[in-house]
């Protein structure tokens, strides 16, 4: 069978819906987050070692790149919970009756994530 089918894989072409976008970076959130619990693990475990390990676990965490990985760490958790209870709501069936309702709720849980992705930047980076 010969088939003629388009075939487009050029992906700066290629437009998703919202609630795509936030299914995947639902997703890619939650990859994030299995590796920053074995990096979170370390430091519980380093900081409970001894005195020193805990000045010295301190000092590395006083670093900005540390700080970078604590803020994308504590900012996919928190879009991660907010998608996820997007997703179970609308596992329940509310917002699954137009298409327009998912987009609504899609762009909701991304702008409330947002926001709450700020303040923990405010938190990190400011005090």
């Amino acid at each position: 069978m010969n088939k003629k089918r388009p075939v487009n894989l050029d992906f700066s072409t290629m437009s998703l819906p919202v609630t795509s976008i936030v299914s995947i970076t639902h997703r890619l959130s939650g990859v994030i987050l299995f590796f920053a619990v074995g990096v979170m693990l370390w430091v519980l475990d380093t900081s409970l070692a001894s005195k020193e390990s805990f000045f010295n676990l301190k000092a590395i965490l006083g670093h900005p790149v540390s700080q970078l990985v604590i803020w994308a760490s504590l900012a996919a958790l928190a879009y991660h919970m907010i998608a996820g209870i997007r997703h179970l709501i609308m596992d329940f069936g509310v917002g699954e009756d137009s298409f327009n309702s998912g987009r609504v709720s899609a762009w909701g849980a991304a702008g409330v994530a947002a926001i709450v992705i700020t303040f923990i930047t405010v938190w990190i980076f400011l005090w």
